[in-house]
């Protein structure tokens, strides 16, 4: 059975090695870099059985890439503890959007005024605008793409106008079909990253409910959320340029 394998990080070495793999079925950790071939080095190894071949990886790169449980046990936050990670980030705040619906935006006025066909009447004074408002004044980047299905669902074509609010705050918002995010093998979660050092994974129940937020520090993790990030910003396309082609 072909084995199902992720990358976990590289290390120093030029050209992408060395690096450290992960099995996702047996957990088993893979490492490539370059052969040991001294052959005085070589005779001073034990234990080196028929068909191994010794490698050369940096101390490092296992002690920060290399997973530190086998099952990794959710440091879950509330809604009012994800609420600060936005006042505490210093440079960046990103996000992936890849669900279909979000139970709140239809609790919202803005919502039942979109689907009335009416323009939403967008309040740039709330907490959380002033909030961004403010990181992206001071020089702080937010950003986000949005998966969109085609055809869009009710939910993302409320997001495609919502994001004039979003763009009024500061924020980049880009846009990504969903066949585009498959084909680019991207996951279908959740995510924001901050300062490209810890990840808020959101958790929504089966009615599309946002119910906690999984906090993510793992070095070898975070990274692996930050290819996640630049694959799809660099497919992804400014939103008032995505809303033109939908039209």
């Amino acid at each position: 059975m072909m084995r199902r394998i992720r990358f976990n990080g590289t290390g120093s070495g030029e050209g992408g090695c060395p690096s450290v793999h992960e099995d996702l079925d047996s957990n088993e950790i893979i490492v490539h870099g370059p052969p040991l071939t001294d052959p005085d080095d070589i005779a001073q190894l034990r234990h080196l059985s028929e068909g191994e071949v010794p490698i050369v990886v940096p101390r490092e790169l296992l002690v920060d890439f290399g997973p530190k449980e086998v099952t990794r046990v959710p440091r879950i936050i509330d809604l009012d503890a994800f609420g600060q990670l936005f006042e505490n980030f210093e440079h960046t705040a990103w996000r992936l959007e890849t669900r279909r619906r979000y139970a709140s935006d239809e609790e919202t006025g803005t919502y039942a005024q979109f689907v009335r066909g009416e323009a939403p009447t967008w309040d740039l004074g709330t907490p959380w605008s002033l909030t961004i408002k403010a990181k992206t004044t001071g020089g702080a980047s937010v950003g986000r793409v949005r998966i969109v299905d085609s055809p869009a669902t009710e939910g993302q074509r409320y997001l495609l106008a919502h994001a004039d609010k979003n763009a009024a705050l500061g924020e980049d918002i880009r846009n990504l079909s969903r066949a585009d995010a498959d084909r680019l093998g991207l996951p279908a979660e959740d995510f924001w990253i901050f300062d490209s050092r810890l990840v808020a994974l959101l958790n929504f129940d089966a009615d599309d409910n946002f119910t906690d937020v999984e906090l993510i520090t793992e070095p070898a993790e975070v990274i692996r959320y930050s290819m996640v990030r630049d694959t799809a910003m660099h497919d992804a396309v400014p939103y008032q340029e995505f809303a033109t082609k939908e039209q």
